[in-house]
This record gives C-alpha cells, sequence and structure tokens, in this order.
C-alpha cells in the first residue's frame, strides 16, 4: 500500500493539470482575501469567516481529484494502473489518501499565506484581527474541508468513466442540486456532501442562504456526515470499478 500511495503522489504532484489547478486555487484565494479585506469592514465577531475562509482549495482538489480518476479511463492508463497494482480495491484506496492529503497540504500553504495577507491588510486599515489561536484553528478546519473533498472527489470520479460527464455532474450539484434542496428542503439540504463542509470550515448559516430556524451540524458531526459520504461513494465506486472491463 506504502508503494501504490507514492506513486499516486509522484503522479499527482507532476501532472500540469495539477500545477494549473493548485496555481488557480492560491490566485482566486488571495483575490478573494485581498478583495473583502480592502472593500469591506468586517466586525471582531465576523472576521474570522468573512477574510480567513476565503482558501478555494477544497473546489479545485475536489475538481482535481474526479479528473485524476476519470482521467485513468480517457487517457487509457488504467490498464498500465492496474498491472501494476492489480488489487482494484488497493489503488481506488490509494487515490484517495494521495488526494486527501494533497488537498490538507495545499489548503494548510494556502491559509498561512492568505492568513498573513488577511492581517497585513486588516491591521493596516485599523480593522479588527482574529487572535492567533483562533486564526490557526481556521487553518486547520480549511485543511480538514480539502481533505474531506479530495477523498470524496476520488469516489465520485469513479462512478463515472466520461470525464466530461463526471466533472459537469459535479458542478450541476455543487451549483444547482444542492442550493435547490437547501432553498425547498432545508432540513434535508444541510446534510448534503457539499454543505456540509461549510459546517466543517465554521461558515455560519446566514452565509450560505440557510433560513432561520435551521442550523448546519456542528464541525465535529458534520466532519462524521462527511466521512460517511465518502465511505457511501468510495463503496460504489469501488464496486463498479471491480466490474468494469479494461477496454
Amino acid at each position: 500500500m506504502t508503494a501504490l500511495l507514492q506513486a499516486e503522489l509522484i503522479k499527482l504532484r507532476t501532472t500540469r493539470t495539477f500545477l494549473a489547478l493548485a496555481g488557480v486555487a492560491v490566485g482566486t484565494s488571495l483575490l478573494l482575501t485581498v478583495l473583502v479585506s480592502l472593500l469591506t469592514e468586517p466586525t471582531a465577531a465576523s472576521v474570522l469567516s468573512d477574510v480567513f475562509t476565503s482558501d478555494t482549495t477544497g473546489l479545485f482538489i475536489l475538481i482535481l481529484a474526479v479528473v485524476g480518476i476519470s482521467g485513468e479511463w480517457r487517457h487509457r492508463t488504467i490498464t498500465s494502473s492496474l498491472l501494476a497494482a492489480p488489487d482494484r480495491l488497493r489503488f481506488l484506496a490509494a487515490k484517495t489518501v494521495a488526494f486527501a492529503a494533497a488537498g490538507l497540504a495545499l489548503s494548510l500553504a494556502i491559509s498561512i499565506v492568505v492568513a498573513i495577507v488577511g492581517y497585513a491588510i486588516l491591521s493596516a486599515r485599523d480593522l479588527p484581527t482574529p487572535a492567533i489561536g483562533e486564526l490557526a484553528g481556521q487553518i486547520w478546519r480549511n485543511g480538514i474541508v480539502a481533505m474531506l473533498l479530495g477523498a470524496l472527489g476520488v469516489g465520485l470520479g469513479a462512478l463515472v468513466r466520461n470525464q466530461v460527464v463526471a466533472i459537469v455532474g459535479v458542478l450541476v450539484i455543487v451549483l444547482v442540486v444542492e442550493p435547490l434542496l437547501l432553498a425547498l428542503e432545508p432540513d434535508v439540504g444541510r446534510w448534503g456532501p457539499f454543505t456540509l463542509p461549510n459546517a466543517v470550515a465554521g461558515i455560519s448559516e446566514e452565509d450560505i442562504g440557510l433560513e432561520e430556524g435551521v442550523d448546519l451540524p456542528s464541525p465535529g458531526l458534520a466532519a462524521v456526515a462527511m466521512l460517511a459520504w465518502i465511505g457511501a461513494f468510495y463503496a460504489a465506486g469501488a464496486a463498479l470499478l471491480r466490474r468494469r472491463d479494461l477496454d
């Protein structure tokens, strides 16, 4: 398993797609942080969630994970990958751990940069800044979110062999299905796999448009529910992978 994981990590960090999406994640995170820090006046109560949750790593590692597993079929590398690792469950597990680790590492790096930039701008404007301990906790929560979404993306990507369909399907769920579910059935929608990360990150109900009286789960409970989603998609993806022919 260790050799498989090392191979997946090497494959991940040496691809142009990873470098491109990592660059976009850095750029968008910094842009959001600078704009919010310069153009708004967050209060002491809201500054942590307003400025320091601007890490977009979760979204991009999710897309990268979907691309990474579905791309094995598109580029016909799945045959050579499974010849090197005949146990398909271990192959999928190694990919899941690799993308989770990549999400965590990338998010921590970006969140630290975001924290430095945000702190500097807010201090220069004499606006409230969070305590160092609170900021460290937020950086860690951002990393957990990216780690969970990276693992989730592998399971989702394993369900669909067509790369374009897989990516479009994920974006439709993120941008259309879950927002509609939150609006129509918020008690159900708050447990969705792309809503729960907001609870893990400590984002408030108001910021995601939940109606008054409907609360997100606690961060710990949300993380457990996310692990359940990851397990469900991993099991479904693994079952399909075991039955598929390598054509």
